[in-house]
């Protein structure tokens, strides 16, 4: 059993699908005192962070995006087409991973700080002044079928 669980330590090192193989075949056969815990435990962490990031980075793009969208008047005739296509592709790959309630609770607990991350980059993109405070609810976010407004300006 041990000389099994040292194996797997190294086996994780060597050749990580295997290790995974071997490590789901144990779990399926309830063969628990063969499985290799420590890294396990550090997998699903990791998976638990790599969820988290994917939803903060989708979000903070299809933010950029609807800022750039709605406020970047000078670029809007050019740009409209390309930005309501990013939009609806960033929002559908988000609503995806919102599935889990947790991760949606998640994603809407963030919506602040990765709007203030979105913010600096769309500025740093168009020399925009753009709102402090997130302009969009959560749920219109996530609406696939809601656009804000565009800002024209009239001169």
């Amino acid at each position: 059993m041990e000389n099994n669980t040292m194996n797997l330590k190294q086996l994780y090192e060597e050749d990580y699908l295997l290790w995974l193989e071997q490590n789901i075949k144990l779990l399926s056969d309830r063969q628990l005192q063969e499985i290799d815990y420590d890294h396990l435990i550090e997998e699903l962490e990791s998976l638990g962070r790599s969820e988290k990031r994917t939803v903060e980075s989708l979000m903070k793009q299809l933010l950029i995006h609807l800022l750039l969208y709605q406020y970047w008047t000078t670029e809007h005739q050019k740009n409209a087409n390309h930005w309501t296509v990013e939009i609806l592709s960033f929002r559908d790959q988000l609503n995806e991973e919102l599935d889990s309630k947790t991760i949606y609770n998640y994603a809407r607990e963030k919506l602040d700080k990765i709007y203030q991350s979105a913010v600096k980059l769309a500025t740093k993109k168009s020399t925009l002044i753009l709102p402090n405070q997130c302009p969009y609810s959560f749920e219109q976010i996530l609406d696939e079928n809601w656009l804000p407004q565009p800002k024209i300006t009239t001169y």
